[in-house]
């Protein structure tokens, strides 16, 4: 999520035409509906406005000066990859793969890389 909020940021901020980051909104609001549905399942509601308000000031000291945006995007791919490696410990761990399929997971990783 952070790396979508980035990538859209740095868009905007940039002056892009709305056609090459259209779809980041869609992925986001998709995140953060994903986010509520876990945290409403898992009994942690209290927790969404802390997440709210943490992206929200997030997302206004991104442009506060140049070179911070343009080192969130630097540091994106760097969090998207640890973002993977989270995943495959807690995998290693639990040792119990779930819901998870090899082909998603692996569309996942490349898109990542």
């Amino acid at each position: 999520l952070f790396s979508f909020l980035v990538f859209l940021r740095y868009q905007i901020y940039y002056g892009y035409p709305l056609q090459t980051y259209l779809e980041y909104p869609i992925i986001i609001a998709q995140d953060v509906i994903l986010l509520l549905f876990i945290l409403r399942f898992n009994g942690n509601m209290k927790r969404a406005l802390f997440y709210a308000v943490t992206f929200w000031g997030g997302w206004y000291m991104l442009t506060l000066r140049k070179w911070i945006i343009d080192l969130a995007m630097n540091l994106c791919t760097l969090i998207s990859a640890a973002s993977k490696l989270a995943q495959l410990r807690c995998l290693w761990q639990t040792k119990d793969s779930g819901q998870v399929s090899a082909l998603t997971w692996s569309m996942s990783a490349y898109t990542c890389a």
